[in-house]
């Protein structure tokens, strides 16, 4: 699976994408990948944190539209993501109000 081309999408793929490919390809080293992913994003500028979070959020929708193919990789990949996603940018983009958060009229 070319996971650097999913996060890329249709541009060239940025240098913290070879640390979310890495915890990909070696999912037991996701936790020690957390600090220094989320230490080369503070130092992003606004564009290329649109374009990180718009590969995790393409990640997502990756691992969900082949879920059924390998459930275990696409497990993965949508937890990598949606942690990735959390901890940087503080909620999912993706993410619908949840039950206590719903406010009515």
């Amino acid at each position: 699976m070319d996971y650097l081309r999913i996060l890329a999408g249709q541009e060239e793929p940025l240098p913290i994408f070879s640390k979310v490919t890495e915890a990909l390809l070696n999912f037991e080293e996701f936790p020690f990948l957390l600090e220094p992913v989320y230490r080369e994003a503070a130092e992003l500028g606004d564009e290329d944190l649109d374009r990180l979070r718009f590969g995790l959020v393409r990640l997502q929708v990756y691992a969900d539209i082949h879920r059924y193919e390998n459930m275990e990789a696409a497990q993965q990949m949508k937890y990598v993501a949606t942690v990735l996603e959390r901890m940087i940018f503080g909620r999912l983009l993706l993410e619908g109000d949840e039950a206590g958060n719903k406010q009515c009229c």
